[in-house]
């Protein structure tokens, strides 16, 4: 069986600006979110096709971005928007981004299993996070500290969750950053007095997810944006994709891709969906800079 190949730093750096998706060979960069599907997607992807030779890392979406600007790879998956400033950068370059939405995704917030709380409101989170609440009691919890768990402000996720829920506030100090969702849900489930958030797909029966202004993030909430955290998963390329970057990004948008999406935790998209040149909204914060999701 045919693996996707996780190239590593080193690597991409031999790579530089030589990337040959002309030749058969795709370089696909980005997202930690992200990175489950495009995993699946690369593996029977390539089964259909044997002459192409996909290599998957994820390093996060400000990474993705910056390597599809630098020539370092040919598809960056993103869980969040493109910034103004990167697409500065990428004119400057003669590079116009383009953007596909892929899935849909709800930020689930966690915490340990033998927590009692069932919800928060979104103003409960954001006091959490900023460090105004401290104790699980000041929310209907046992008498207990509360342990902050945050990706780090490299993260798309964490811009996100800045745009979504801190508002501009930032998150305490004593925060456990960590650089990935599956790291988030690690921390959690150790921690007794535990709080995170992640993407749908990292949840895996292993930690208590949460209700946000009484609402769960199942799919037909995330689906219908009721849920409060909800975001669209994105593949940037550098232009009107073609050759086999299109037959990939077709693949993925395609019944059988999004059948992938699915087993992966996150929600199918409609055909074209929310597809877009430019970000319809600037996210960019001072922590925020230089995603790494």
């Amino acid at each position: 069986m045919r693996r996707v190949i996780l190239i590593t730093g080193l690597l991409l750096g031999i790579l530089g600006q030589s990337v040959y998706s002309e030749n058969g060979r795709v370089v696909i960069q980005g997202s930690t979110t992200v990175l489950p599907i495009a995993q699946r997607c690369a593996e029977v992807f390539m089964k259909k096709h044997p002459q192409t030779d996909i290599s998957v890392r994820g390093g996060g979406s400000g990474t993705g971005i910056a390597g599809l600007i630098d020539g370092i790879c040919d598809i960056a998956i993103s869980s969040r928007e493109i910034k103004s400033n990167e697409i500065d950068k990428a004119r400057e370059k003669g590079i116009n981004p383009i953007a596909w939405v892929i899935a849909k995704d709800g930020i689930a917030v966690i915490v340990h299993p033998a927590n009692p709380v069932k919800g928060l409101t979104l103003n409960q989170i954001k006091d959490i996070y900023s460090g105004k609440i401290s104790n699980w009691k000041e929310v209907g919890g046992s008498n207990g500290r509360i342990v902050v768990v945050s990706r780090d402000s490299a993260s798309g996720t964490y811009t996100c969750f800045q745009k979504l829920v801190m508002q501009k506030e930032r998150v305490r100090p004593d925060a456990l950053l960590q650089t990935s969702n599956a790291t988030v849900v690690g921390v959690v489930k150790r921690t007794k007095g535990a709080i995170g958030y992640v993407g749908l797909g990292y949840l895996n029966g292993e930690v208590k997810v949460l209700s946000v202004e009484g609402i769960e993030p199942q799919e037909e909430m995330v689906s219908k944006g009721i849920y409060p955290l909800v975001r669209p998963l994105f593949i940037y390329t550098k232009e009107k994709s073609k050759g086999i970057v299109k037959e990939f990004i077709d693949f993925v948008l395609g019944k059988e891709g999004q059948k992938i999406v699915r087993e992966e935790g996150f929600i199918p998209v409609s055909s074209g969906e929310l597809t877009f040149l430019y970000p319809t909204e600037e996210s960019e914060t001072e922590e925020s800079k230089g995603e790494k999701n």
